[in-house]
């Protein structure tokens, strides 16, 4: 067997080093496997990029991402660009979301290291957005999710102090004030070779995977495998327009599921709307702030996205 090479990209304000390195002793004792190890540890100012490319020039054939979804994100992105070079996950950060979606293990670094060294390489998307984001055009991957409105909102509204002593659940606390900055505002789609449509929304969702923390799904369509981007458009306003979005997700797209003969596609509403996509150009009627797999990028009035199908291999 050819000793694997591999890379770790570590955010060293998640972890230490020398907790990664026990984890990793672990993985390779039970596994039987001896890896070749380089370690690329990130900084404040290049939190991914150049981590990820000296380790693929250094000629890792496994890049593991150890660090929050904001590391994960950026390796990612590189990993793509490269040949023969797969993309591990040590889940450090807040929501792990790409983690929980491919059910990689969260908490326990020798499982996940484990998932390194011995895990079936699946072929998953890359979705990219295009945005004037401070005057500057940026391009940007998504493995997980990106969007204005609510989750925008609940990542600048969320105390740091209180997520790094509650995880994912200081997001909750901060859900009321994200409601109230999410204004409805007017929106226009536009996919290539159709008309433009014209609505209404506070929140606009684009996701390559599903669910988000809590494992609570909020596009039950997505399959980061599939080649499409979901969408989920919300415009609630008002009362009744919130329960008819609560009744959506956990009814309509929650438990009614389970039923026998229900339907196997995503269910719209008066206040959601879910749809898939390969490519997408939204306008928006007023700047919102913008977020990519929870970095909030700044805000945008116009941003296209496409999906790029089969972009990454992951262990």
């Amino acid at each position: 067997m050819t000793t694997p090479r591999i890379g770790i990209v570590w955010n060293s304000s998640k972890t230490s080093r020398e907790e990664l390195e026990k984890g990793l002793a672990g993985a390779a004792e039970s596994s039987g496997i001896d890896p070749v190890v380089e370690w690329f540890e990130t900084a404040v100012d290049d939190p991914g990029y150049g981590a990820a490319d000296a380790a693929i020039t250094a000629g890792a054939s496994v890049v593991v991402a150890a660090g929050g979804d904001g590391t994960v994100r950026l390796v990612a992105e590189r990993v793509a660009e490269a040949d023969d070079v797969d993309l591990a996950i040590a889940p450090l950060g807040t929501g792990n979301l790409l983690a929980r979606n491919l059910e990689v293990p969260i908490g326990n670094l020798t499982a996940a290291f484990t998932r390194a060294l011995t895990g079936t390489t699946r072929t998953i998307d890359l979705g990219w957005v295009t945005a004037t984001i401070n005057g500057d055009e940026q391009r940007h991957a998504f493995a997980v999710m990106a969007g204005f409105g609510i989750d925008a909102h609940m990542i600048t509204e969320t105390d740091d102090k209180l997520k790094d002593r509650a995880g994912w659940l200081a997001y909750v606390e901060s859900l009321g004030r994200a409601v109230e900055a999410s204004e409805v505002i007017g929106v226009m789609l536009t996919e290539p070779g159709k008309d433009p449509i014209e609505g209404t929304a506070h929140t606009l969702l684009i996701g390559n995977c599903g669910t988000v923390q809590g494992g609570i799904t909020l596009l039950p369509d997505a399959d980061p495998s599939d080649g499409e981007l979901d969408i989920l458009l919300l415009n609630a306003d008002g009362i009744a327009g919130w329960l008819d979005t609560m009744r959506n997700m956990l009814w309509d797209n929650g438990l009614k599921k389970l039923l026998p003969g229900s339907a196997d596609t995503a269910e719209s509403s008066e206040s959601t709307t879910h749809g898939r996509v390969t490519s997408l150009t939204i306008e928006l009627a007023e700047p919102r702030e913008f977020e990519v797999d929870g970095d909030v990028l700044g805000e945008v009035t116009r941003f296209g996205i496409e999906v790029q199908a089969g972009a990454l291999r992951v262990r």
